[in-house]
C-alpha cells in the first residue's frame, strides 16, 4: 500500500513585514475586516463633522467680530455728531448769554420800566393735542440749530447797532445839562427881572437860586471838564464846567470847592459844597446855564418831567 506524501504549507514565512501581517489576518479574517473598514468610516465622519463644526463656528465667530466691528463704528460716528451738537449748543449758550446781557443794557440805557423786559426768563410753551410723535434724525437738529444761529448772529448785529446809537445818544444827552444841581430842594429866586436882594431896585438875575444847607452837595448837571474853580467876585467860590456843543454851566456861593479846574466830571457828581460866599444872604446854590456865550433859562434843561421837582412853585 502506497502512502502519499502530504505536504502542509504555511505562509508564516512569508509575513515578513507588518503590513504583509496585517494583510494575511485580515485575510484570514473577512468580518474584521469589514469591521474595521466600517470604524474606519466612523471615525472619519466623525473628524469631517467635527472638521465641519469648527469651520462654522470659525465663520459664525467672525461674522459676530463684523458685527461688533460694524456696531463699535456706528457708536463712534454717533458720539462724534453728539460732540458736534454739544460744541454748537455751547456755542449758541454764548451767544444767547451775551444777547441777554446787551438787551438788559439796551433795557437801561433806554430808561424802560423794571420787568418790562426779563431777558432771563424762559418763555412758556405749548400745544393742544400733539397727535403722535417720531424721533428727531440728526440732520434735522443740525439744520435747526445752523438756522438758530443765524438768526442770533442777525440778532446780535441789529442790537449792537442800537446800542451804538443808544451810546451816543446817551453820550449826547448827558452833555447836555438835563438834572438837578442839588437834591431834595426848591427854587427860591427864578431866573430874569427880579427885585435886588440888596434894595438896589430892579435887576437881572441871570440864573436860579436853589435852597440848600451850608455843606450839601452841589452836582454837575452833565458830563463836561471843569474850566473854573475858585473865587469870582459877587459869586463867591464858583465852579464853572464846559459841556462841549456850546453848553456850559455855573455853580456859585459855595462853601467849598471840590473839583479843580481841568477836572473830568460826570453827571451827578459832586463839585462842591453847598455854602453862602459872595454877594449873598444866605446858604443856597446859584446855577446858571449858557449856550454859544448866551446866558440861558435853566428852568428848561432842570430834569425830566415830573422826576425832578422843577414843577413846584417858586418862592421869589
Amino acid at each position: 500500500m502506497a502512502f502519499k506524501k502530504i505536504v502542509i504549507k504555511t505562509r508564516e514565512p512569508q509575513a515578513k513585514t507588518p503590513l504583509a501581517r496585517v494583510q494575511m489576518y485580515f485575510e484570514d479574517r473577512p468580518k474584521a475586516l469589514l469591521g474595521g473598514v466600517l470604524g474606519l468610516g466612523c471615525l472619519m465622519g466623525v473628524a469631517m463633522s467635527f472638521a465641519l463644526g469648527m469651520v462654522g463656528d470659525s465663520a459664525l465667530q467672525a461674522k459676530v467680530d463684523h458685527q461688533e466691528q460694524e456696531l463699535a463704528k456706528v457708536r463712534a460716528d454717533a458720539q462724534t455728531q453728539v460732540n458736534a451738537l454739544a460744541a454748537r449748543l455751547g456755542e449758541l449758550q454764548a451767544q444767547a448769554t451775551r444777547l441777554n446781557a446787551l438787551g438788559e443794557r439796551l433795557t437801561q440805557m433806554g430808561k424802560l420800566q423794571d420787568g418790562e423786559f426779563d431777558f432771563n426768563e424762559t418763555p412758556g410753551m405749548g400745544d393742544g393735542d400733539p397727535g403722535p410723535t417720531q424721533d428727531i434724525p440728526a440732520n434735522a437738529v443740525s439744520s435747526d440749530l445752523q438756522v438758530l444761529e443765524q438768526r442770533f448772529a442777525a440778532s446780535g448785529k441789529q442790537l449792537s447797532v442800537l446800542e451804538s446809537l443808544l451810546f451816543d445818544h446817551q453820550l449826547e444827552q448827558n452833555a447836555v445839562p438835563s438834572r438837578m444841581p442839588i437834591s431834595n430842594t426848591y427854587i427860591t429866586s427864578s431866573f430874569g427881572t427880579r427885585a435886588d436882594p440888596f434894595g438896589r431896585g430892579a435887576g437881572n438875575h441871570k440864573g436860579m437860586d436853589f435852597h440848600a444847607r451850608v455843606g450839601d452837595p452841589v452836582m454837575a448837571v452833565a458830563d463836561g471838564v471843569v474850566s473854573y474853580s475858585g473865587v469870582k467876585g459877587g459869586y463867591g467860590n464858583v465852579v464853572e464846567i464846559d459841556h462841549g456843543n456850546g453848553y456850559k454851566t455855573l455853580y456859585a456861593h459855595n462853601s467849598r470847592l471840590t473839583v479843580r479846574e481841568g477836572a473830568l466830571v460826570r453827571a451827578g457828581q459832586e463839585v462842591a459844597k453847598a455854602g453862602s460866599t459872595g454877594r449873598s444872604t444866605g446858604a443856597h446854590v446859584h446855577f446858571e446855564v449858557w449856550q454859544n456865550g448866551q446866558v440861558m433859562n435853566p428852568r428848561k434843561f432842570l430834569g425830566e418831567g415830573g422826576n425832578t421837582p422843577v414843577g413846584r412853585l417858586s418862592r421869589g
